[in-house]
């Protein structure tokens, strides 16, 4: 049981992980009109390690990963399912979503900084 349950949660830190990776690689969608290259991939570069200063995906997946086995636990305990499986199933989809929010985060935080330094971004 207990190697099974070890298993279950370094699958649950892996998937945080894997969504966490995606953040601080991402190249927003800019208007090049009259952009120095050389330039603009110096700010990126510093707007992506901006981002990574904040809660990243990774420790957001984390946090939702053990929100949702909480959360899953009491959900069975009240419905009377099988608490085992509703808290791995509530860690899984806390461990996505908690990525993805975190992951939206450090997106939103390199757009914003491109603008701040005068670039117009697209998406």
């Amino acid at each position: 049981m207990c190697k099974s349950l070890t298993t279950k949660v370094l699958s649950i830190a892996v998937v945080a992980s894997i969504v966490g990776c995606a953040g601080p690689a991402y190249r927003p969608i800019i208007d090049t009109q009259g952009v120095d290259f050389n330039r603009y991939e110096a700010d990126l570069r510093d707007c992506q390690s901006f981002s990574t200063q904040t809660a990243d995906a990774a420790t957001s997946g984390a946090v939702g990963a053990a929100a949702g086995a909480v959360l899953g636990s009491v959900l069975a305990g009240v419905s009377g399912d099988n608490r085992k499986s509703s808290a791995e199933l509530g860690a899984i989809a806390g461990a996505i979503s908690g990525g993805a929010g975190g992951e939206t985060n450090q997106r939103n935080i390199i757009r914003r900084c491109l603008a701040g330094r005068g670039y117009r971004v697209l998406q």
